[in-house]
């Protein structure tokens, strides 16, 4: 007869199986040219679809009704004491970090300690918030498939009923136009068996005690639609006066706006005080959003809550800018971020082995010196010092058109590159970048060049072939280095380029997600939850009771609390605590 502890390994005498490894997708190389390339189109057609046809607007038509998912009752009808939910924000890339974070949410019981050393029972969720850009690098069926269902898929087995399932897409997932978002989260399907209720690509739900769950769409950092603005009105008019809200964004434009260039307010900030001031009509308690893929809090006095909790498997974003934090509206500082800065700025100097992270930007810096080589005519057969001989190169150079236009393409590429966070010097920047490849792309034509004059006669064609062969590994090695010390003095540095200094390195660890629980007086309690080292190798689980992978790598860590729960409510009482002496940080009354 048949158990729940079944086991799925062979019988006994039967040779032992090859180990096997989960059949998952890499993460996503952003240097990679064709990557960029493929990113960039459908960025650009998206943008414009978006702006000409919002499928948004669609989608308010055929699905009209405005009412929330009920979850403040049971099945049963039954006012709910308690709910435990999940959010989880920015996934969908890698295998191992994909994985492991759908792993940890999906456990049933998760007992964790803090940095005190203090340890909590916490619960699954019986409902799992996706924050926002579900898939990378571009939103397809394909991509969802491989790198979003299927790994929660695999992790959620046995290991009880699968969550009731709200998603708000982020810019990658509107990549396509928002089919595909669509067609997975809001038609009533159930990927990966998960339950889903919403019908448009924002929702709202009803929380016992009265709180309210509620997730956004702002396109691609566009206006509110007037449909959306309608429905968030409508239920404005359902909620009490008292109630609270937890308002779920695609992007924190409390931060996005100290990391952009000084002087750009975008259509997100004006969004978020439109949202807050005119529609709900009530403060909002606790802000939630991912985009920026770590973890960092901000509170004020009131107990107020903005949480960035952009860690549900994507690469790592760096904690260490802005670097110094302009003051927030409201008296909002910063509480805690995951990683700490000084680990974050340490982690940036690993873009010194940016090809090693990169190897096919190299084959593409290989390819772009060996062509700066190739148009060159420089007559080198004569003898003369080294700094004659490199005169010639860089008179061949100046005199040739072919030469002289591929040049001024690459330093305006690299000014064009440059992080607006330079400001004044952004064009400096860039200009110091390119010359930096031009002047390297001439040193290692001449050194081929004389290595190989050396060694075959001059012009022959075994010359000129080992020649090329040198000039393109001359480019494989010295373009991604430039690059990579390029990254690293702007952000280490200047505080620039934020996203490409991280995105190089696509860093699986430092994953980040949050559970939160309503209790029976009406608290909320979040419970960040971080994973320092996630596992990179995975055998299959002996059980139906187990995951399909379990990991097998005695270097991961296990899942920790980043900081004590923070709880929102009206009164202090005993924490769910299994053990230690510390308590959780406060945040007072929720405002009203």
């Amino acid at each position: 007869m048949a158990s729940g502890t079944e086991t799925l390994t062979a019988p006994p005498g039967a040779p032992a199986a090859p180990p096997q490894r989960p059949q998952g997708r890499k993460m996503v190389r952003w240097f990679d040219p064709f990557v960029l390339l493929k990113a960039g189109v459908r960025s650009t057609i998206s943008k414009t679809i978006g702006e000409q046809a919002d499928r948004r607007l669609l989608d308010a038509l055929v699905a009209p009704k405005v009412e929330p998912s009920d979850f403040s009752v049971d099945e049963a009808g039954r006012p709910r004491e308690e709910l435990w939910f999940d959010y989880v924000a920015d996934l969908g890339d890698g295998w191992d970090s994909t994985y492991a974070v759908a792993q940890t949410v999906s456990r049933p019981t998760l007992t964790l300690t803090d940095e005190t050393g203090t340890a909590y029972e916490t619960h699954k969720g019986e409902v799992l918030v996706f924050g926002g850009d579900e898939v990378y690098p571009e939103a397809s069926v394909k991509e969802y498939q491989e790198r979003t269902v299927r790994p929660w898929q695999a992790a959620m087995r046995g290991q009880g009923p699968a969550p009731h399932l709200f998603a708000i897409p982020g810019n990658h997932d509107w990549y396509d136009g928002l089919v595909s978002f669509m067609r997975l989260f809001c038609q009533g399907r159930q990927p990966a068996g998960w339950r889903t209720h919403q019908r448009r690509s924002y929702f709202a739900v009803k929380l016992p005690h009265g709180w309210w769950l509620l997730g956004t769409d702002m396109q691609l950092a566009s206006d509110l639609d007037e449909p959306q603005v309608q429905y968030f009105q409508e239920l404005a008019k359902q909620m009490k006066e008292e109630d609270r809200l937890i308002l779920c964004l695609a992007e924190p434009a409390w931060l996005v706006g100290q990391v952009r260039p000084p002087g750009e307010r975008t259509y997100l900030d004006n969004n978020l005080d439109f949202l807050e001031q005119q529609v709900l009509g009530k403060k909002v308690s606790v802000f939630l959003t991912g985009d920026i893929h770590h973890y960092r809090r901000h509170a004020n006095a009131e107990g107020r809550q903005k949480i960035i909790a952009g860690g549900g498997g994507a690469f790592l974003h760096p904690t260490h800018v802005p670097r110094k934090e302009a003051a927030l509206p409201d008296g909002f500082t910063a509480r805690k971020t995951f990683p700490a800065p000084e680990e974050s700025r340490r982690l940036c100097w690993r873009n010194l082995g940016f090809l090693g992270h990169n190897p096919s930007f190299g084959v593409f810096t290989g390819l772009l010196y060996l062509l700066l080589a190739w148009m060159q005519v420089a007559d080198l057969r004569e003898g003369g010092t080294v700094a004659w001989k490199l005169s010639r190169v860089l008179g061949a150079a100046l005199v040739n058109p072919g030469v002289l236009l591929l040049a001024v393409m690459l330093v305006l590429g690299m000014m064009g590159l440059a992080d607006g966070r330079f400001g004044r010097g952004r064009w400096v920047a860039g200009l110091v970048h390119g010359v930096a490849h031009l002047a390297a792309s001439l040193f290692v034509f001449w050194g081929a060049f004389a290595l190989t004059g050396a060694l075959l006669p001059l012009g022959s064609v075994p010359q000129e072939l080992l020649g090329a062969v040198l000039v393109f590994a001359g480019g494989f090695l010295l373009g991604p280095t430039l690059m990579g010390v390029y990254l690293l003095i702007s952000l280490n540095g200047f505080g620039a380029h934020a996203n490409e200094a991280f995105s190089s390195l696509t860093i699986p660890d430092w994953k980040n997600f949050l559970r939160l629980r309503i209790d029976r007086e009406g608290r909320l309690w979040l419970y960040p939850i971080g994973l320092r080292r996630v596992p990179r190798a995975w055998k299959r689980g002996e059980t139906v009771r187990e995951p399909e992978w379990v990991a097998d790598d005695k270097d991961a860590t296990p899942p920790e609390l980043i900081e004590p729960p923070i709880v929102i409510g009206a009164a202090r009482s005993t924490a769910p605590r299994v053990a230690g002496r510390s308590s959780p940080e406060y945040a007072g009354p929720a405002a009203p």
